[in-house]
């Protein structure tokens, strides 16, 4: 504030005037000017991650009360400090504030970087378990630490895999300034995509008309791709370094999603039909014994392996049969009402189809708990859940390059197995394995 009371005219620089003089008269500087300008703007990104934990609301009266003043009291402050002293220019932020305060002010500016890495940390978690329940990534631990909000959970794995990425970046750049450029394209190609699933989301979910949707996004789309564009003049200086990590996460996220779909359809092709096994099954029925076992299987209306293994290994059958299949749909959450859609199979058997939101916390028992007069409510001490633990097999000449089969090969082998991902008890689950060849 002292430095804009000293040089008022720095309020001019509110009028666009001489913005857009700068840029009539000087095009090329100001293209590859936009590659500093963004930085001024980075940490918008971090609203996202924040939306989907406090709301709009606290957003909005945050961003109108504090932080825009703040930084725009901020932004002047610096540009009037640069009037008087242009040899101010290495440091403006701690050159205009007195050297008593110097200490504070990196305090201060410590503090807002923890807050803004936590926003993003935490919405790692959030995004991860989403992607997750999509189908993009295998199964990881989820950790929740709160008893009342479904929304704080801690993922171990993302969590120090966040810490490897951010040690590797501080060893290769040595210095925040260094870093800029990495951080510059990040941020831009991150407000690129933003703008683009904008249009999908008020076309397709808002229902707005085709030409407001085009003319709002591609309005942004254009502001975004200059500053993008001028970013990408320092891919050689450290700007390849997000890009590498965004194509690596791609190829594993893109590797899991197709190598799902080859594992499914080679399940389903050696797959049995569910109404007719039983059917034979029953004509000569095995011995049934006490309990109910819950069958987890990948398809609907499909015989599981492990069933198939407990007739074959144990010769037995239990008095109740539940036909598990559970879909996370495309959708936030779930209603409870919609949760269950069940079917009798007759002979105490029943297929159970378990619908989930991507926002949705997956538990098994409490949604079969309100199965209610679609069969009988389960004894959590006579239930059993039978799992089958599938082992891939690579194959020469598969549906993907043998590269990418091995590593979804591995990254099969290392989830986190589907008993702690929908919350099974550890002490009513048996899991039997099988070889797929994909």
């Amino acid at each position: 504030m002292l430095q804009i009371v000293q040089r008022p005219e720095i309020l001019l620089a509110i009028s666009p005037h001489y913005a857009l003089s700068f840029i009539w008269h000087n095009p090329g500087s100001t293209f590859v000017i936009l590659g500093a300008v963004v930085l001024c703007v980075t940490g918008a990104e971090a609203l996202y991650a924040d939306m989907g934990h406090f709301g709009k609301k606290p957003i909005r009266l945050a961003w109108f009360s504090v932080v825009m003043p703040c930084l725009t009291l901020n932004y002047f402050g610096q540009g009037a400090l640069l009037l008087a002293e242009p040899e101010a220019v290495k440091n403006p932020f701690y050159m205009m504030t007195p050297d008593w305060a110097l200490l504070p002010m990196v305090g201060l500016a410590t503090m807002a970087t923890v807050i803004a890495s936590q926003a993003l940390i935490s919405g790692a978690f959030s995004v991860t378990k989403q992607v997750i329940q999509l189908g993009y990534l295998p199964r990881l631990q989820v950790l929740h630490t709160s008893e009342t909000d479904t929304g704080q959970i801690y993922m171990p794995f993302v969590n120090w895999s966040l810490f490897a990425a951010i040690v590797l970046a501080v060893v290769m750049f040595k210095s925040s300034s260094n870093l800029a450029a990495a951080y510059g394209i990040a941020v831009c190609t991150d407000m690129l995509i933003t703008t683009v699933l904008t249009f999908f989301v008020i076309r397709h979910a808002w229902k707005l008309p085709l030409a407001l949707c085009i003319g709002a996004t591609g309005f942004f789309l254009l502001v975004d791709l200059a500053f993008w564009a001028s970013n990408m003049f320092k891919l050689l200086d450290g700007g390849w370094f997000p890009l590498m990590l965004g194509a690596v996460i791609f190829t594993f996220m893109l590797t899991w999603h197709d190598g799902r779909r080859l594992l499914n359809a080679s399940l389903r092709s050696d797959a049995l039909k569910l109404t007719d096994f039983l059917e034979a099954v029953f004509v000569a029925p095995p011995t049934r014994v006490a309990g109910t076992a819950v069958f987890l299987t990948a398809e609907v209306g499909t015989v599981p392996n492990a069933l198939l293994h407990n007739l074959k290994h144990n010769k037995v059958l239990h008095e109740r049969n539940l036909f598990v299949t559970v879909q996370n749909l495309e959708i936030p959450r779930m209603p409870v009402s919609q949760r269950l859609e069940v079917t009798d199979l007759g002979s105490d058997c029943w297929q159970v189809i378990v619908n989930y939101g991507f926002k949705d916390n997956p538990d098994l028992p409490s949604a079969l708990a309100n199965i209610g007069d679609s069969g009988e409510r389960l004894d959590p001490m006579m239930t059993s859940y039978f799992l089958s633990r599938d082992i891939v097999i690579p194959t020469i000449g598969g549906g993907m390059a043998t590269w990418r089969e091995k590593l979804f090969a591995q990254m099969h082998h290392n989830a986190s197995g589907a008993a702690a991902f929908l919350n099974l008890p550890t002490n009513a689950v048996v899991e039997l394995g099988s070889k797929i060849e994909i």
